[in-house]
């Protein structure tokens, strides 16, 4: 019964470490070991794709055909045909650039978001050069139609928003292709990420024509550069439905062929989603529409609906809305733009404590006016909320540590006789009313609240480039001195000390290992993250060692040296 504890978080340790396997194996581009992602694949339009063909992006290409009957979409093109210009338009928080071939978005800069710590340059989602593409582009299918591949003009207009003017429109027009004319409206709006895009059809040809359009996100798989071989974060396409919700769809998954996701829906939006920066299309609620996720060309991926327009006559017209986020995941933000968008910001299994606990944490930043406090005020918060549950472990484990040198003493004496050691233990429990689970159930009650708020603090855009205090300027990036992960390493420790050791010496020396083997993993971590765990321990060490200060057990630290040495540890 002594080790049985131990025995339970050896198997919390173990746990750990296997995810930490996992995500290993995901940073370098091989598939999980032990949890693989939830199957998402592309629909049957990809499936069905032949091996070669002449040109691919070509509208009535040999593409196949959706589960729904929808053509597929035409491949994302990688380079801007000779003829085509870019057009450049500014509001207060975008710089965007369109391209004439197709009216296609090209280029998104953030202007209110660093591409590095203190960085000068804006981050830039969507890009396009010799080593990134990620593209925003529509067009029609289903016969000789304009696409994303059709030389467009684009309108004279203003290119940047002036004091007093909250809107600004891009418009971009294309010749008739088969006697039907796409006309595409962008309609940017002061303060927002969120883009109105009109679809505008007309037929000019002598016979009624029913196109379908298709919208599309065309990127390439390579991972962002805030992942690091001891935690990453989801990059690629996601689909929303009110039927299945929110799903991720991996790169390898599409490579392979063997994802399975809503294919067919009237609602929802299709997005790609990295480290704290998403981008969607949204159609409007009710229009049917067919999702498709596949691959482009060599490690470049597409995802995006298509939706057949109804039957329009010769010399009418159809318009049809669509919206076009590009952004940071903000979710205040994200939740007003549509149903379900806020889950590209991604706590996973634990969404349900997470959102409470980053609404928590976003009404501390409101009064303090500093991430890092804010972290620290939350931390002390739970804390407190758990104080008694806590308090309950912490007797419990300093009844152990006092009764340890009976149980010790006891276990030398009778280490030839098992059976007799077994039972002159559960006498000694009895004696003393010590329960040896006692100090291991109500923390374990408490690990999904911390591993939520773990969730919170690094999927949170807001911790990109937020100071702290002095030399720490990003809580999202690693403390460029160390000092947090040695005061972590540091904390841990003292902790460890204050705990009882098991009894047997191998378990004592791993049980010093474990903290040390995290705090090396720490060194590479957000400094947000590593703030929150210091600030646990903390507060820890300080309710552990007042209680034991109650209840009379000495303050006596058991250290790891004579462990090492071979000697007995102190008591």
């Amino acid at each position: 019964m002594n080790d049985i504890r131990r025995s339970i978080l050896w198997v919390v340790f173990g746990f750990s470490m296997v995810l930490i396997w996992d995500k290993w194996q995901i940073h370098n581009g091989n598939a999980p070991t032990f949890f693989p992602s939830a199957a998402v694949t592309a629909p049957a339009a990809q499936d069905a794709q032949p091996a070669a063909r002449a040109d691919a992006s070509v509208p009535g290409s040999n593409a196949a055909a959706t589960t729904a009957g929808a053509e597929a979409a035409p491949l994302g093109s990688t380079a801007p045909a000779p003829a085509a210009a870019r057009h450049e338009v500014t509001t207060d928080v975008l710089k965007l650039v369109f391209n004439t071939e197709g009216g296609s978005l090209i280029g998104a800069d953030l202007l209110k978001h660093a591409s590095t710590s203190l960085g000068t340059q804006p981050f830039a989602l969507l890009v396009q050069n010799d080593t990134q593409t990620y593209l925003a582009q529509t067009g029609l299918i289903g016969g000789s139609f304009p696409t994303h591949k059709t030389p467009m003009t684009v309108a004279p207009g203003p290119t940047a928003l002036v004091d007093g003017q909250n809107t600004l429109q891009v418009r971009f027009e294309s010749d008739e292709v088969g006697g039907v004319k796409l006309v595409k409206t962008y309609t940017l709006t002061r303060g927002s990420y969120d883009i109105a895009v009109q679809h505008e059809v007309l037929n000019n040809s002598g016979q009624p024509v029913s196109p379908q359009l298709y919208v599309q996100l065309v990127r390439d798989g390579n991972k962002t550069s805030s992942e690091t071989p001891f935690y990453s974060t989801f990059t690629g396409p996601a689909i929303y439905t009110e039927a299945q919700k929110y799903q991720k769809v991996e790169f390898a998954d599409i490579d392979k062929n063997k994802a399975d996701f809503e294919k067919s829906a009237t609602n929802g939006y299709v997005a790609m989603v990295q480290h704290y920066f998403a981008s969607a299309w949204v159609l409007a609620d009710g229009i049917a529409r067919d999702n498709f996720a596949r691959k482009v060309d060599n490690n470049l991926y597409a995802v995006g609906s298509i939706t057949t327009l109804p039957a329009i006559e010769p010399g009418q017209r159809k318009a049809v809305e669509a919206r076009l986020f590009v952004g940071p995941q903000e979710e205040k933000v994200l939740e007003v733009i549509t149903p379900g968008l806020e889950l590209v910001k991604d706590y996973g299994w634990l969404t349900i404590l997470a959102k409470p606990l980053y609404w928590l944490l976003e009404k501390i930043h409101g009064f303090v006016q500093n991430w890092g406090w804010a972290i620290v005020l939350l931390v002390v918060l739970i804390k407190a909320a758990f104080y008694w549950l806590n308090a309950s472990a912490y007797r419990s484990m300093a009844k152990m540590k006092a009764v340890n040198p009976r149980i010790m003493e006891m276990r030398e004496r009778l280490k030839s006789n098992p059976q007799q050691m077994q039972q002159e233990m559960m006498k000694i429990y009895r004696e003393e009313k010590v329960n040896p689970l006692g100090g291991c159930f109500p923390i374990l009650i408490q690990i999904p609240v911390f591993i939520a708020l773990y969730w919170v603090l690094l999927s949170s855009v807001e911790m990109r480039n937020a100071p702290w205090m002095a030399w720490i300027h990003d809580l999202s990036s690693p403390d460029p001195f160390f000092v947090l992960p040695v005061v972590m390493a540091v904390t841990t420790m003292i902790q460890t000390a204050l705990n009882p050791l098991p009894p047997d010496p191998l378990q004592a020396k791993l049980m010093w290992m474990m903290p040390l083997m995290f705090s090396v993993m720490f060194f590479f971590f957000p400094a947000g993250l590593v703030l929150y765990w210091i600030t646990n321990n903390v507060l820890t060490i300080a309710q552990q060692s007042f209680i034991n200060k109650r209840m009379g057990v000495p303050l006596k630290f058991t250290l790891p040296f004579d462990l090492f040495k071979g000697k007995p540890a102190a008591k």
